[in-house]
């Protein structure tokens, strides 16, 4: 149990880094599946195609949702389980979780695919780019097996102290990707259909090569026989996930929002409906991406709260939450700077339409960008309340920033401001979700000190 002891006496701030560094390059080659898409379907295809990318996403988030609550879930309970030398326990934890990726990943399949076209018309489909986004949801679809049990794989190969091949997994598929894309939509003259299957078929490498790693577990073991159901563990999962599928959820329903709002009143601008619907959708790929790296690193102390927590090592954990932060922050800062400074410079990478179109990219980039330096900290928040058992908290924040505050904003402001009120919802929405995050945060903390003197 070599791991155990490192997860509870190696250096704080050097766990940080052997856990972040592949987390954060695992989490941007996720964003880049879908960045490079936009970007050679945005030279190849033109901003329709974009476009068509953007209401098409609600069915990512939609994965993306499931597949993170059952990795987290999964993730958790596995490592608190270690952290209290259960280890037949924590084992029975993985066989859940795949069995439980895998059906997500097959639900999702056929419902999409029977329910198309009215779940892209209710995504914010316009008329002009329905059938791009036809035709790229189609394919995608079919990669969604591959990608749930490949992201509850690679949480528990973190987990199990193998974060390094991790990544090297999600790379590999990340590069064919990159490569095939050009291809597809260049070469062979496959439009979106070529894009979506230079995805599917990375997501297809990542996954080959996770399960190859998983089979080969050294603190966890994986049993097929625990991948048959077993509610009780399977609530268990769900119950420590629901944050990040409560997260994902309200994703999903603001990015509906979004793409509806941008639709409704770009018709009342000199925009029109599709720029700021691709706009919008650009965007939000380019701060996913920033984002990325700040969730690569909140991700990252997973694996080292549970055990820790579950160890009793309060002091461990205090310290954990405070050099992550400042990690987040310092990170926040450097991206705050660059969307600040060169939004033009990013937004022609994906096309240059028109000038009321790089307009529009610049003035939407900048405006919903204002508050990202200090995003990190609710993403930790999040991360630690889940990653220590306690789900209320996760929820509360997970709720907060897109139902309790970004909803009800970005349905209210553009009545007074028009187009410009959907952007400037975000860094709003953004202020009240920090606030809240670091007054739970300094309850917690306080808790922490009390608990280890307690223990002393």
């Amino acid at each position: 149990m070599e791991k155990e002891n490192i997860l509870g006496t190696e250096k704080i701030g050097k766990l940080l880094l052997t856990y972040s560094v592949p987390g954060v390059i695992s989490m941007l080659v996720n964003s880049i599946y879908n960045m490079v898409d936009q970007i050679f379907i945005g030279r190849g295809v033109g901003y329709l195609g974009n476009g068509a990318t953007t209401v098409s996403f609600p069915f990512v988030q939609l994965l993306l949702a499931l597949s993170i609550m059952t990795a987290a879930g999964t993730a958790a309970n596995a490592g608190l389980n270690l952290g209290r030398k259960d280890q037949r326990k924590a084992d029975s934890f993985v066989g859940s979780g795949f069995g439980l990726s895998l059906f997500w990943g097959l639900m999702l399949l056929i419902v999409g695919e029977i329910f198309m076209v009215p779940m892209l018309n209710f995504f914010g489909a316009t008329p002009d780019n329905l059938s791009y986004a036809i035709d790229y949801s189609r394919i995608i679809l079919i990669g969604f097996p591959f990608v749930t049990t490949s992201m509850m794989m690679n949480d528990i190969i973190r987990a199990d102290g193998a974060p390094r091949f991790a990544m090297i997994s999600m790379l590999a598929g990340a590069i064919a990707n990159i490569i095939l894309d050009p291809i597809f939509i260049f070469v062979c003259h496959w439009g979106v259909k070529g894009a979506a299957l230079a995805t599917i078929i990375g997501q297809i490498i990542s996954c080959g090569l996770s399960l190859y790693r998983f089979r080969k577990l050294r603190t966890l073991t994986f049993r097929p026989a625990d991948t048959a159901p077993d509610f009780s563990r399977l609530k268990m999962i769900c119950i420590i996930g629901m944050s990040a599928f409560l997260t994902q959820m309200a994703n999903l329903v603001s990015r509906i929002i979004l793409n509806n709002q941008a639709a409704k009143y770009g018709l009342l601008s000199v925009y029109g409906a599709d720029i700021p619907v691709t706009c919008f959708g650009i965007t939000m790929k380019i701060v996913s991406l920033m984002m990325s790296m700040i969730i690569g690193i909140t991700n990252a102390t997973q694996p080292i709260f549970a055990f820790n927590f579950g160890a009793h090592k309060y002091d461990r954990v205090r310290e954990l939450v405070k050099k992550t932060a400042l990690t987040t922050i310092v990170m926040g800062c450097f991206g705050w700077i660059f969307f600040q400074t060169c939004p033009a410079l990013i937004i022609s990478l994906f096309g240059q339409e028109s000038e009321l179109y790089n307009e529009f990219g610049v003035m939407c980039l900048r405006n919903m960008t204002l508050t990202i330096f200090v995003m990190g900290i609710p993403m930790l928040a999040g991360v630690y309340f889940q990653s220590v058992g306690k789900p209320m908290q996760a929820v509360v924040l997970s709720l907060s920033r897109q139902i309790i505050f970004l909803i009800p904003i970005i349905l209210l402001l553009p009545l007074f401001i028009g187009l410009r009120g959907v952007m400037y919802a975000y860094p709003i929405s953004d202020i009240f979700s920090i606030i809240l995050s670091v007054a739970l945060f300094t309850r917690e903390l306080k808790l922490l000190r009390e608990l280890q003197a307690k223990e002393a």
